[in-house]
C-alpha cells in the first residue's frame, strides 16, 4: 500500500474513528485502525466490537492495499506534523510495518494483519429515515445529561427512542432517566419510522453521535433493527449494537396532577442555585426550596462549613410549598431550557415535579425531590 494525502483530510478523519478506540485493549487488534486505500480514497475503519466508525476521505493511491496500526499512536503523530503537510502512508513489502512520511519526519509503525480486524456484521435493517442533523441533535442534547451511569440498571445506560403519538400526530421521542430526574425530547416523526421498534441507544454510541452531528445542513440516514442502528452523517458511518433490554414504563412517573406553577427567570435561578449550592457538602448537594407568592427563598445548610440564602422573585400564587432538590440537577435542567423564563409544576414536597422550557413545548424534565 502507497497513499498520499493531505494531513487536514487524514487528521479530521483519524478524529472521527479513533476516538471509539479504547485506551487498554487485552485484545491487540482492537487497538488498531483498519486503512483500506482503493480507486481515490483512503478508507478508515475503528471498532470496540460494540461500535464501528467507518470514514473515507480522498486520497492519491498510488498502490491499494489494506493493513491496521495503532489507532492512538497514528492520530498523535498526524496531530503533530505541521499544518497544510502532504503524508505518504506506505507498507512493507511483508506487510508487517507502516512507513509514516511528511517533510522531513518519518515515523515506522508495526502492523497487524487486516484479516485479524473485526467485522461488526449489521444484518439486514427494517427500518430507514432521514433526520435534519439539527433535529438529531436536539433529541440527544435535550436527554442525554439524565442517561444513568448505574451499571446495573443497564438498560437504563442509553437514550430511548421509538414514535409515539400524540393528538393523532405520530412523534419521535427519545428519553432518558436514571430513576432521579428524566428528561423528553421529540419531533414530528419522519417518514420511514412508522411502526419501528423502541430501542436503547448505548452512552458511548450517544456520545460519539452528538460530536459527528456538528454540521447543521447534513441530513442523517438512519438505520435499524432490533439489535444494531447505523447512521450516516455525510463520510462518516457509525453502527452500533443497541442494548438488549426493556426500557420502564416512563409514562407512569410524568405526573399529571401537578397544579402549582412557579415560573421564575431561567438565568438569575440558576446562578443563584450555583452560588448557594458552593456551600453544600459534595455527597447531598440538597437545595431547598421554598416558594410563597412572588418570591423563591433558595437556602443550603452545610452543618461542616455553614449556611447560604437566596432570594428570588417569581410569578406564584398558589399555596406556599417547601421542596428540596439535587443542585447538579437543577444545574443540568436549566442548562437545556433555551427561553428566557423556566415554568415548574409542583405538587407537594415528596412529589415528582415538572419543568418546562416555555420557549420549546417539545422537551420536558421531571425531578425527584430531596428530603431537606
Amino acid at each position: 500500500m502507497r497513499v498520499i494525502l493531505e494531513r487536514s483530510n487524514l487528521l479530521k478523519s483519524l478524529n472521527h474513528v479513533h476516538r471509539v478506540v479504547e485506551r487498554r485493549n487485552t485484545i491487540p487488534i482492537l487497538s488498531n485502525v483498519l486503512l483500506s486505500a482503493e480507486g481515490a480514497s483512503l478508507e478508515m475503519k475503528a471498532t470496540d466490537l460494540d461500535l464501528e466508525v467507518t470514514e473515507a476521505t480522498p486520497a492519491k493511491v498510488e498502490r491499494g492495499g489494506a493493513t491496521t496500526v495503532p489507532a492512538h499512536l497514528l492520530y498523535d503523530i498526524v496531530r503533530k506534523l505541521s499544518d497544510g503537510a502532504e503524508v505518504m502512508l506506505k507498507t512493507d513489502e511483508d506487510g508487517n510495518a507502516m512507513t509514516v512520511t511528511s517533510g522531513r519526519s518519518s515515523f515506522r509503525l508495526q502492523c497487524l494483519p487486516q484479516s485479524d480486524f473485526p467485522e461488526l456484521s449489521a444484518g439486514s435493517f427494517s427500518h430507514i429515515f432521514r433526520l435534519d442533523a439539527v433535529a438529531l441533535k436536539g433529541l440527544i442534547e435535550k436527554t442525554q445529561f439524565a442517561i444513568s451511569t448505574e451499571e446495573t440498571r443497564y438498560y437504563l445506560n442509553g437514550i430511548y427512542l421509538h414514535t409515539h403519538e400524540v393528538g393523532g400526530k405520530l412523534k419521535l421521542r427519545s428519553v432518558a432517566t436514571d430513576g432521579h430526574r428524566l428528561a423528553r425530547a421529540e419531533i414530528d416523526a419522519p417518514a420511514g419510522s412508522e411502526g419501528m421498534p423502541g430501542i436503547i441507544i448505548p452512552r458511548k454510541t450517544v456520545s460519539e453521535l452528538q460530536k459527528l452531528v456538528d454540521d447543521p445542513d447534513v441530513a442523517v440516514t438512519t438505520e435499524l433493527s432490533d439489535t444494531k442502528i447505523r447512521f450516516t452523517i455525510g463520510s462518516v458511518v457509525l453502527t452500533s449494537k443497541l442494548i438488549d433490554g426493556t426500557f420502564p414504563d416512563y409514562q407512569r412517573v410524568i405526573p399529571t396532577g401537578n397544579d402549582k406553577k412557579l415560573i421564575l427567570d431561567r438565568q438569575s435561578f440558576a446562578a443563584a442555585v450555583d452560588r448557594v449550592s458552593t456551600i453544600s457538602s459534595e455527597r447531598g448537594r440538597a437545595v431547598k426550596l421554598s416558594i410563597s407568592e412572588g418570591q423563591v427563598t433558595l437556602a443550603v445548610n452545610n452543618p461542616d462549613s455553614g449556611s447560604a440564602t437566596e432570594e428570588l422573585a417569581a410569578d406564584y400564587s398558589s399555596d406556599p410549598i417547601e421542596i428540596g432538590f439535587n443542585a447538579k440537577y437543577l444545574l443540568d435542567v436549566a442548562a437545556q431550557l433555551t427561553g428566557t423564563e423556566a415554568k415548574f409544576m409542583l405538587a407537594d414536597a415528596g412529589s415528582p415535579t415538572l419543568i418546562h422550557d416555555m420557549a420549546d413545548e417539545t422537551a420536558l424534565y421531571v425531578l425527584m425531590p430531596m428530603r431537606v
